[in-house]
């Protein structure tokens, strides 16, 4: 079993909130509220952000050349690649970028977001991945457990772009080579170890289901 499975599995309740909640149920059979959607990809903008200051933490906290060159990925698809597409898929649901730039954050978002950061700066490599997991990861599982449901219905669903681009295979890749780090990372690890990296993982766990539910519930 991989290290990520075990984190996984120590986090089962709330993981399986996470990977099928009411946010991700109305994702696949299109029946999200637009407003839920948007104030989601709005905060998803802000989280990015704040994702690219993670993987430049990753650089920092690297102790290989592979490592540094795994993060450095992660920053180029962050800053070259994925702000551009989530920008301009805003556009396609009436968001303009210069009302990206002025919203404030949720507080769901600042909670995520700073929370993945602290890990990373208070601790290693593998503690600021087992923050970065639940979402890396987890996303891959979303659509994979949304394609596999008797709901979900592509067909005219307003939302089957953002399904089908976290189920394809571009996108399982990376969520693959995040639970091949992590195995490497871990390597060895005694228990004590695994535990906190666990509490992290579990944390971040709960983290993502709050920012489904600030979507849903169009929280501030």
């Amino acid at each position: 079993m991989s290290v990520f499975e075990q984190l996984k599995a120590a986090a089962q309740p709330d993981w399986d909130a996470y990977i099928r909640h009411d946010f991700v149920r109305g994702l696949g059979d299109g029946s999200l509220e637009k407003a839920s959607f948007q104030h989601y990809l709005k905060q998803d903008y802000l989280f990015l952000l704040q994702f690219s200051r993670a993987w430049g933490l990753a650089v920092y906290k690297s102790r290989t050349l592979e490592q540094m060159r795994y993060a450095q990925q992660g920053i180029n698809a962050m800053l070259d690649t994925e702000i551009g597409l989530h920008v301009q898929y805003c556009a396609d649901w009436g968001i303009g970028e210069e009302a990206l730039q002025r919203l404030p954050e949720a507080s769901a978002t600042v909670a995520y977001t700073r929370y993945v950061l602290d890990c990373g700066l208070g601790g290693d490599l593998a503690d600021l991945h087992a923050a970065l997991a639940p979402c890396i990861v987890g996303y891959a599982e979303v659509a994979n457990w949304l394609e596999a449901q008797p709901s979900t219905r592509l067909e005219g669903n307003p939302y089957r772009s953002w399904v089908e681009m976290y189920a394809s295979d571009e996108y399982q890749a990376v969520a693959a080579a995040e639970v091949e780090l992590l195995d490497r990372l871990c390597a060895d690890l005694p228990q004590r170890r695994l535990d906190e990296l666990s509490h992290i993982f579990h944390t971040a766990t709960r983290m993502e289901v709050a920012f489904w539910q600030m979507g849903l519930d169009l929280s501030p």
